[in-house]
């Protein structure tokens, strides 16, 4: 099992796995980020999806026949859902430009999206130390995700793993996996109610 003590030190890269934009937004905050990585914008609910999303090397990712429109996030922005792996991106269709069920701005996106796909292959088979972070996610799907990264990452990883619950301070999880470290975080304003206890997480770890 690892502690948060185990998950200091340098990282070739940092990605978020989701489950939303927060861990990206943390990261971001923290000069953790050397580029984006493939969900770090988007809304990726269920885990095992994601873990068969990594499984499958993302083949079949944002394949046009699966998008859909699924409602409009903001007043300029469109919230589209990936059917096959149940991801929802809200982030990247433009309600001016856009006009669901044909969704104009595809080839672009798609384009985007790709180049994020190869450069976080890439940077797991490089052999670098790379740490994921997931939010709100159970032990045993957290599990599953561990042996999943375990075959795709060629070098040393870690998995930090931030469920929010009803608690007062940090609680540390004795899940007993080699590579997750996992926490409890307040759920009172977890968007902006916890910066401190990111910087906290954070501490001791940066990017070579």
């Amino acid at each position: 099992m690892a502690t948060l003590q185990d998950i200091k030190g340098p990282y070739s890269a940092i990605f978020s796995l989701g489950n939303n934009c927060l861990p990206a937004v943390q990261l971001k905050a923290h000069g953790l980020r050397k580029f984006a990585g493939p969900l770090d914008w988007m809304s990726s609910l269920k885990l095992p999806q994601v873990t068969r999303l990594l499984r499958n090397r993302f083949q079949g990712m944002l394949h046009y026949p699966n998008l859909m429109l699924a409602n409009q996030a903001t007043h300029e922005l469109y919230n589209v859902v990936d059917l096959e792996y149940e991801l929802y991106l809200n982030h990247d269709f433009f309600v001016h430009s856009n006009f669901p069920p044909h969704f104009a701005a595809y080839p672009e996106v798609k384009a985007k999206y790709d180049r994020r796909i190869a450069r976080f292959l890439q940077t797991l088979a490089s052999g670098g130390r790379v740490l994921f972070i997931r939010t709100d996610s159970s032990y045993e799907d957290v599990k599953e995700l561990e042996a999943v990264l375990t075959e795709l990452c060629a070098g040393p990883f870690h998995l930090l793993v931030v469920n929010h619950a009803p608690v007062a301070e940090i609680e540390w999880l004795n899940w007993g996996l080699n590579r997750v470290c996992a926490i409890h975080m307040p759920n009172q304003d977890e968007w902006y109610g916890n910066g401190f206890r990111w910087t906290f997480l954070f501490n001791g770890i940066y990017l070579v």
